[in-house]
């Protein structure tokens, strides 16, 4: 069925909490393990219904932040989504203590007793207020940067339309650029840290009226870390900074001397990679989706079905236009199984890793859509972002076709940035971890912590104090930051395990797809880590595989032919 003629009904909650109250019942007075699965079948579809109406109110919200019928709609979620979630708690508290339990993790497995019990200790009813505050200041953020209309070039531009002149060789527009877009946040500064002080205060409220001392651990949960901690992360953050920065620092000196440009970098001079330019994809998005279609219909039959099956449906949404909320993202409508595509394209490179990142969390759901319970369909995020970042390189079979001949280049600043980004986005874990243990901070501290952060984990990067990024307030552009707390060291998590893969690749791609089929079909049935075996990869947890995929990287770069 195409994306717009899927019909939304909006989620009434009496009925959902009717609905669940008999299948809750039907699953306690079973007497039998097939009463208790077909109960849970039940609550699975019921689940699953609702999932689906949450997707399409937001997807459609996202597309037009001003469309009041589903801004209406996403306010009403917002308000009841905890009320839901405190239904789920209720089943999965049903669940872990079945007198089944044996008979049915011997049909599900063990990991889905073992999420559960972790949503057991992430939520409670007790903290269905703050949860219904912070979704509201979530969305508040979200229409806060959707709404930039930023007179630049003889044209209102969205943030996202003024990426490709934010890549300019042209330096002086490249730098009026990033000064414009700095205006936007600058002048929104207050109301940022407004928002997010609120957040960081209600978050904080809900760990410690669950008996947590923080919301570092009460985040962990959410995010249902179930194979590592917060000591593992340190120790990963440690290895990234002993490991990858200096690498990343050579790198940009070697940009520096490329461009003719001063290190250490203005954020404006940092993102020009080449003196004549970035590579920029070839042709209008109909040709960049077009040439998507031909790459996944060169990896397999699967991956040919799947696509088939986006671009006939209406699955993907991608030009950048006025409204439109920031970013991109992949969902699941799981009532029609299929998958979603959200994104905002700008003209840069980025296009192409769109078609290729959020088409590989697409692909994993349209391969795990027919596994039951939905649960076990989708693995923790990290993982996810396995599927995701390492679809991006597979995509480098089709260089020619999507760059033309910025193909060399595109090769070369996607590999630099893959390993670039993981300080970067340990550096965004490395915040959180202060802001959420020091929830009292103020505004002005918070900027303080991410400029001195900058210094340990980019020292490539000069803080100038001019407006914005110079001040170290350019934490605020990042999304996961007000609406995903603890998401962002997924990325690098996964981007370890990319790089590995593409080591692999370098050797034998058909080995690669192997590998990455095996992990991809496991689906949500294994941790980050048992995935990670599962492909005969090195744990990010291992210091060795951030110095291996370090010195391939750098080898590879070094000696690209130029």
């Amino acid at each position: 069925m195409k994306f717009s003629e899927m019909e939304y009904v909006r989620p009434d909650l009496e009925t959902i909490r009717r609905k669940a109250e008999k299948i809750k019942q039907d699953f306690k007075t079973a007497d039998s393990p097939e009463l208790a699965e077909s109960a849970f079948a039940a609550w699975d579809k019921l689940m699953c219904h609702t999932d689906t109406m949450i997707s399409l109110a937001y997807v459609r919200s996202s597309i037009d932040t001003n469309d009041e019928y589903y801004e209406k709609e996403v306010e009403y979620i917002d308000e009841i989504s905890p009320e839901i979630t405190e239904l789920g708690q209720s089943f999965a508290e049903l669940l872990v203590n079945s007198p089944f339990r044996k008979e049915l993790e011997e049909k599900y497995g063990s990991l889905l007793f073992l999420n559960n019990e972790i949503f057991l200790k992430a939520f409670s009813k007790e903290i269905i207020p703050e949860t219904q505050e912070t979704n509201k200041l979530e969305t508040e953020y979200q229409k806060l940067i959707a709404s930039a209309q930023i007179d630049f070039d003889g044209k209102k531009c969205t943030l996202s339309q003024l990426m490709p002149y934010k890549q300019s060789p042209d330096d002086d527009l490249r730098r009026k650029a990033w000064l414009a877009e700095a205006s936007f946040y600058s002048e929104n500064s207050d109301k940022l840290d407004e928002i997010f002080d609120k957040l960081v205060k209600l978050r904080d409220k809900k760990a410690k009226k669950l008996g947590y001392n923080n919301f570092v651990k009460l985040g962990y949960l959410q995010m249902n870390r179930n194979c590592y901690t917060p000591e593992d992360i340190s120790k990963f953050r440690k290895a990234v900074i002993s490991c990858i920065v200096p690498v990343a620092d050579n790198l940009y000196r070697n940009q520096a001397m490329r461009t003719g440009l001063s290190y250490p970098f203005s954020f404006a001079d940092a993102a020009l990679h080449f003196r004549d330019g970035n590579p920029t994809p070839c042709g209008t998005p109909e040709d960049i989706l077009e040439t998507g279609k031909k790459l996944y219909h060169s990896l397999s039959d699967e991956t040919a079905g799947f696509i088939d099956t986006m671009l006939e449906n209406e699955l993907l949404d991608v030009l950048s236009k006025k409204g439109k909320a920031s970013g991109g993202y992949c969902t699941q409508l799981a009532d029609y199984k299929v998958p979603f595509i959200f994104a905002n394209f700008n003209g840069t490179a980025d296009d192409v890793e769109v078609i290729t990142h959020e088409a590989g969390h697409a692909f994993a759901y349209y391969c795990a859509r027919d596994i039951f319970p939905s649960d076990n369909q989708s693995p923790t995020l990290e993982a996810c972002e396995i599927h995701s970042m390492t679809m991006e390189f597979f995509g480098w079979r089709m260089s020619e076709e999507f760059f033309g001949s910025d193909s060399d280049k595109f090769r070369y600043n996607h590999l630099f940035g893959a390993l670039t980004f993981i300080p970067y986005g340990t550096m965004v874990d490395h915040f959180q971890h202060i802001i959420y243990e020091n929830p009292e901070m103020s505004p002005a501290d918070r900027h303080k912590v991410w400029a001195e952060l900058i210094g340990v984990y980019m020292p490539w990067m000069k803080l100038d104090g001019s407006p914005f990024y110079g001040e170290g307030k350019g934490w605020q552009r990042q999304l996961h930051i007000y609406e995903n707390p603890f998401y962002y060291i997924d990325y690098c998590l996964a981007q370890t395990v990319a790089l590995e893969f593409w080591t692999v690749m370098q050797n034998s791609r058909s080995e690669a797809w192997e590998r990455y089929m095996k992990l991809v079909r496991k689906a949500g049935t294994q941790t980050f880590t048992e995935l990670v075996q599962t492909a005969g990869l090195a744990s990010p947890f291992d210091e060795n595989a951030l110095k291996e995929v370090a010195q391939a990287a750098e080898k590879y770069l070094r000696e690209f032919p130029f």
